[in-house]
């Protein structure tokens, strides 16, 4: 029951009734809330000395002997305390107690409250801080299906990249095993009379004898220009890969070369690598004419022969005024010279084609590319002023025996007269 002198309870949500005895006031009950006290009220109870208890949810109801309240159980919480209420007790000398969840209920004897913890919800981490959901992944690939789709995407990339690499290389290799293609040509010069119309140059550079294409390759190399009854034969340097010694078997069947006009021959820079004076006098022993700056009068226009820039080294450069300072310019002239870089003196002089090998086309990548950037042509026939260049492919390889992009060739040039 009340003690004497009790104050006055004030509730701050729900309707304050008369308290017996006391002067002061208790909460209405609402309907549905167990012992007349709602959950979300406040209610206030009487203290000795005047002074007042406020609650703020949930409602409290007197407590026995202590003149305080006590929290209204709500269903679920342990010990009759609400996990989000507030209750107010009590205490002697007047004091106001006040508490914020989780509720506080008075002890007899003494102004005190006891805090009742609220236990964990189902959402709520140890430390009370609910965990977010993990967001979704949208790209699927931090599951291990999709790591797998990944793996095996790549490995088939790979294996197909791999497989056209071998493909490629293989059939570049079998392209330069199987000997050079004829490739035609015409060629028109203002200065070749009519009677030489359609005269027939075979054109053979770049064959690279050596331990990988020896003998056959050479034969093959020689059916093939003997199939094209040329009228003459211009091999225009980079035959061999290796020293006379070594390789004079492998060059035997240059022997067989025919052409209505003869073979002639010119050094490139392998020959120079080779022993170039040792090639130069077993290529004439092989029946071919070597041109060291030098010159030929055919019976319709001029042939000359320069040698290869990399004999300078050795005080065997090019010499062209040896080679064309004297000659009649009224004939038309055919020079054979290595490499395409020599075209610019070839124009000084007055040629009218210069026939060059030296590129192999780039033979394969990044060759070609290298290529392109050192020689004004890469392969084809070009014009510099006056004087046309034809740059030939090549027969054979040099370094590994394959080509990609560039395919191996004779070229069979058909000189036009424009008198024709």
């Amino acid at each position: 029951m009340p003690r004497p002198g009790g104050g006055v309870g004030a509730s701050t949500a729900a309707t304050a009734g008369p308290q017996a005895n006391g002067g002061g006031t208790a909460p209405v009950p609402e309907p549905g809330d167990a012992g007349g006290a709602s959950a979300s009220e406040t209610a206030a109870g009487s203290q000795p000395g005047g002074g007042t208890t406020q609650t703020s949810a949930p409602a409290a109801v007197p407590q026995a002997k202590g003149g305080g309240t006590a929290p209204v159980p709500e269903p679920g919480d342990a010990g009759g305390a609400s996990a989000s209420g507030t209750a107010a007790g009590s205490q002697p000398g007047g004091g106001t107690t006040q508490a914020s969840a989780p509720a506080a209920a008075s002890q007899p004897g003494h102004g005190a409250s006891a805090t009742v913890p609220h236990p964990p919800g189902p959402d709520a981490s140890p430390e009370g801080t609910p965990e977010p959901p993990a967001a979704p992944d949208p790209t699927g690939t931090a599951t291990p299906a999709g790591l797998s789709r990944r793996l095996f995407v790549s490995r088939v990339v790979a294996g197909a990249a791999a497989a056209a690499a071998v493909g490629t290389v293989g059939y570049g290799t079998y392209g330069v095993l199987r000997g050079p293609k004829v490739k035609r040509v015409t060629v028109p010069l203002a200065k070749l009379p009519r009677a030489a119309h359609g005269y027939r140059i075979a054109v053979v550079s770049d064959v690279h004898l050596g331990p990988v294409l020896g003998r056959g390759f050479a034969q093959k190399v020689v059916d093939t220009i003997n199939s094209t009854q040329p009228d003459l034969i211009a091999v225009v340097g980079d035959l061999v890969d290796g020293s006379v010694k070594d390789l004079g078997p492998a060059a035997a069947p240059l022997a067989q070369l025919r052409a209505r006009h003869g073979s002639y021959f010119v050094t490139g820079n392998h020959e120079y690598f080779s022993g170039a004076e040792q090639w130069v006098e077993e290529v004439r022993r092989l029946g071919i004419d070597p041109l060291e700056n030098a010159r030929r009068e055919m019976p319709h226009f001029d042939l000359a022969g320069v040698n290869d820039v990399t004999g300078e080294a050795e005080g065997q450069g090019p010499d062209y005024a040896k080679a064309l300072g004297d000659r009649d310019t009224a004939r038309a002239c055919v020079l054979l010279a290595h490499q395409p870089v020599q075209i610019h003196d070839a124009v000084e002089h007055g040629v009218d084609l210069q026939l060059s090998g030296h590129t192999h086309g780039g033979q394969l990548w990044p060759g070609n590319l290298i290529a392109a950037g050192v020689n004004p042509t890469l392969a084809g026939l070009d014009r510099y002023g006056d004087t046309q260049l034809y740059v030939s492919r090549g027969a054979g390889a040099w370094g590994p025996p394959t080509r990609v992009g560039a395919p191996s060739d004779i070229t069979l040039i058909e000189l036009a007269s424009k008198q024709a």
